[in-house]
């Protein structure tokens, strides 16, 4: 099968007692229209996805991105997703996709046509890009203010910021503006100063001797990758904690890295324009445990 390929989705109901979804599945031209004008998804952003990572035909974390689409829908009132109907989408594209190299396979759940009874959803699977000079060299990155403080999305939860919407403008932004200022990447952090996410990753730093990552809230998406990624090092006997991260221990750690799906694990080796401690051996044990991964 030739990249990309796109599969549409008829959702089922989450409480479906089928478990046969071949007929539900719809094989596209990637070049062909697939979307109709009203499509909310492209007028208003409104609707949820996934992007999992394919290595030489094994996806990676399929339960975790499920669970988190599934959070997500819960989260703005969407339909629920039928789990069982996107692990079988899942593995009718991986059953077509190459089976070498490392491909990006997105899949979106949206609200729809304005006016349409149904949600819309798709698959569309593309090779990733290739990146492997930012794992061998890693990136320079700005903080950048988010404009509200530490606790918000408790306080104001219509904000979705739990939910990985398609809402990106304010993410692209962010990496724009990095650009602008030298850098490659953007960390977030809270108007009252505490470490957040990046705008397409997770942040792990190494401080007094244990990895950490901000603790998981209503403004913070639970990485995948960074569970994984603690997963390992725990198993390896290192210690890991979930928990605030002000912006001045981010500054004094011995080392940091952004951490996605499809990008894995690079180092930050430049932060607000000062040199940053960076551990290139540990950084190449991460992404060699990323990519032999086989679920």
């Amino acid at each position: 099968m030739n990249l990309p390929f796109t599969l549409l989705i008829d959702p089922v109901p989450a409480d479906s007692s089928r478990t046969n979804f071949e007929d539900t599945f719809h094989e596209m031209d990637s070049a062909a229209p697939a979307l109709r004008v009203g499509e909310l998804s492209t007028q208003r952003g409104d609707g949820i996805f996934e992007t999992l990572s394919v290595v030489n035909g094994h996806p990676q974390e399929v339960e975790p991105h499920i669970s988190r689409l599934v959070n997500s829908a819960q989260i703005c009132e969407l339909p629920v997703p039928n789990p069982a109907q996107w692990r079988a989408a899942i593995a009718h594209a991986v059953d077509r996709l190459p089976k070498d190299g490392e491909l990006a396979l997105k899949f979106v759940l949206s609200r729809g046509v304005e006016s349409g009874p149904a949600p819309t959803a798709w698959l569309h699977a593309t090779r990733a890009p290739d990146y492997r000079a930012v794992r061998d060299h890693g990136v320079r990155v700005i903080t950048l203010d988010r404009g509200y403080p530490r606790g918000v999305a408790e306080v104001a939860p219509w904000l979705l910021m739990g939910a990985k919407t398609l809402s990106y403008a304010i993410n692209m932004a962010a990496l724009r503006e990095a650009k602008r200022r030298g850098a490659d990447d953007t960390i977030f952090v809270t108007h009252d100063g505490y470490v957040m996410e990046g705008p397409t990753s997770s942040v792990v730093i190494r401080s007094g001797g244990r990895y950490v990552t901000p603790a998981p809230s209503g403004a913070i998406l639970h990485g995948t990758t960074q569970q994984s990624l603690f997963e390992y090092l725990e198993a390896a006997g290192e210690g890991v904690e979930y928990r605030d991260i002000p912006v001045d221990e981010l500054r004094a750690a011995d080392a940091a890295w952004l951490v996605s799906s499809v990008r894995l694990a690079v180092a930050v080796t430049e932060l607000d324009g000062a040199p940053f401690p960076v551990d290139a051996e540990r950084t190449s044990a991460f992404n060699a445990y990323l990519l032999g991964r086989t679920a």
